[in-house]
Order: C-alpha cells, then sequence, then structure tokens
C-alpha cells in the first residue's frame, strides 16, 4: 500500500485505499474478443491467401491495446482515505484526470448496497455517502462492506479527534 500520495498535507495519514471493481475494465476485454472475431473473418473469405494471418495477427493488436487503454483507466482510477478526508482520483482519458476531495467532518451518512446475484457472487456494489452539499455516490466498488467499514471507522475516529 501507498504511504504517501500527491497532495498530501503534513499531518495526514493514509487509512485505506480501494479501487472499482476491475469488472469496471471489461470492455476491453469484449474489444479484444471483437477485433480477434472480427479480424478472423478475412481469413475463413480468402483461406487460400496467407497474408490474411497478418490482418488478424494486426487486429489481435489492436484489441490488446484496446484491452491495455481500458485496464490502465481502471488502474489509476482509485479511492485514498485518510484520517481527515476521502479523495476520488478519476482517469478520464490518457490525459484526463478528475480529483474530489470530501472532508471526513462534511459526511453526513454513509450507506452501500450490493446489487442481486451478480453483486453477491463478484463482490462488488454501490457506496452512497451523503453531506450537506449533495451526494457522492461510488459504483462497482470491490468489497463494498470492507470499504463501508473502512470509512464509517475513519470518520468515528476523525470525530474523536477534534
Amino acid at each position: 500500500m501507498a504511504t504517501t500520495f500527491e497532495g498530501q498535507r503534513a499531518n495526514e495519514e493514509i487509512v485505506y485505499v480501494f479501487r472499482r471493481h476491475i469488472l469496471t475494465s471489461i470492455k476491453g476485454l469484449f474489444f479484444l474478443i471483437f477485433m480477434a472475431v472480427i479480424g478472423f473473418l478475412p481469413q475463413l473469405m480468402w483461406s487460400d491467401n496467407q497474408m490474411m494471418v497478418f490482418v488478424w495477427m494486426g487486429a489481435v493488436i489492436v484489441g490488446l491495446l484496446g484491452m491495455g487503454y481500458s485496464y490502465l483507466l481502471w488502474y489509476f482510477s482509485f479511492y485514498v482515505v485518510t484520517n481527515q478526508r476521502l479523495r476520488q482520483t478519476r482517469q478520464k482519458g490518457l490525459f484526463k484526470k478528475t480529483v474530489v476531495d470530501l472532508s471526513l467532518e462534511n459526511i453526513q451518512s454513509t450507506s452501500f448496497g450490493v446489487p442481486g446475484l451478480f453483486g453477491s457472487m463478484f463482490d462488488y456494489g454501490t457506496i452512497l455517502i451523503q453531506t450537506g452539499a449533495g451526494d457522492l455516490v461510488l459504483s462497482m466498488v470491490s468489497h463494498p462492506e470492507k470499504v463501508y467499514n473502512e470509512i464509517e471507522n475513519a470518520r468515528h475516529d476523525a470525530q474523536l479527534q477534534e
């Protein structure tokens, strides 16, 4: 686990780091499968032409690049809970990143939900954080109950320090 992050304050300690579920990057896997199938169609149509293997290989390489892009967006999007705040960092493209900070003392309530069978099977869910300014919805979070408990414990500890 990282011991520091960009923008960390002098007396701020990391409590917990988490990400969205890996299933959020599944679009990249579907893209790879789609490209492999599309790349194989010319080989079926012109089976006597050996160059069609290179067409398929090119399509698979493009699919792998798309899958890698999807994975990078997932990997560089994360949440950090500290003893003072919750920080959401979302990578939205190769060069676009958004960061949202929410002070723990501004959180009025926290809840979580698991959406049915697949949510239970793959252990993901949604965490709702309510503040006076509005709601922050963290969707497709891995281990939502554990994350919920970590946020609540950090809130409780922050209230004790005041």
